[in-house]
């Protein structure tokens, strides 16, 4: 069981380390968005937080939100679904390009 543990502790550190594709912000709220690596290839994720400063005056991030909070949040939610889009066609361009770059390479040396 230990190795489990330590496994997962070493999980967490490569997350925390690792920095976001974006952030989008709307005062105290925030939309993290993470570019994530799966058997399919790239996928993005969204986590939604609330930033806040506790009693010692360190930043936190809290995962509930309040009545008044939640129109934004869904606003944050809709940019947050926009930018990953832009950021996927981003990434297939981008593939595409290295892609016709590798063909003329090719070609060149043929």
């Amino acid at each position: 069981m230990t190795d489990r543990k330590n496994d997962r502790q070493e999980d967490r550190t490569t997350d925390q380390s690792r920095q976001p594709a974006d952030v989008i912000r709307d005062g105290s709220l925030k939309a993290t968005i993470w570019r994530n690596e799966g058997e399919d290839g790239p996928f993005y994720s969204t986590s939604l937080a609330r930033t806040f400063e506790d009693r010692e005056g360190n930043l936190r991030d809290a995962h509930s939100f309040s009545g008044s909070d939640l129109l934004k949040v869904s606003e944050l939610a809709r940019k947050a679904y926009d930018r990953t889009n832009d950021l996927r066609r981003e990434e297939f361009k981008q593939e595409r390009q290295e892609s016709r770059e590798v063909s003329k390479t090719r070609e060149r040396t043929r």
